[in-house]
């Protein structure tokens, strides 16, 4: 699946780490359906979409319901990658954090980034 916008490295690994520390001292909501209820509901700090998912079309919604409701939202590169941060032993698609934790200014940050590729 090809992104919206090309999220530089640095920046993408900064993502991963956002959901490392929410995971960790906040909140969490892991998986395609979850995230979309997330975004729906407006309880969403950030949310995180792996571009390695097969068939893009699970997650291609994502995005644009991210924009609709004034959602930050970042790509990564891989689902495993996604998984791990979550601290989950599979692949993850998706993840929303809603509850930043002790990651509140890094997703803020994070979310300045992407507001200026896109």
């Amino acid at each position: 699946m090809a992104a919206k916008f090309d999220v530089p490295e640095e920046l993408a690994n900064k993502a991963l780490e956002s959901v490392e520390l929410a995971r960790d001292t906040g909140k969490l909501k892991k998986g395609t359906n979850e995230v979309t209820k997330a975004v729906e509901r407006g309880i969403t700090k950030l949310a995180v979409i792996a571009e390695d998912v097969s068939p893009a079309e699970v997650v291609a919604h994502i995005g644009p319901l991210c924009e609709e409701k004034n959602t930050p939202y970042i790509y990564v590169k891989e689902q495993k990658e996604l998984g791990a941060a979550c601290g989950i032993g599979v692949a993850c698609a998706a993840v929303a954090i809603v509850d930043s934790g002790k990651g509140s200014s890094l997703i803020d940050d994070i979310a300045e980034k992407v507001s200026a590729l896109k």
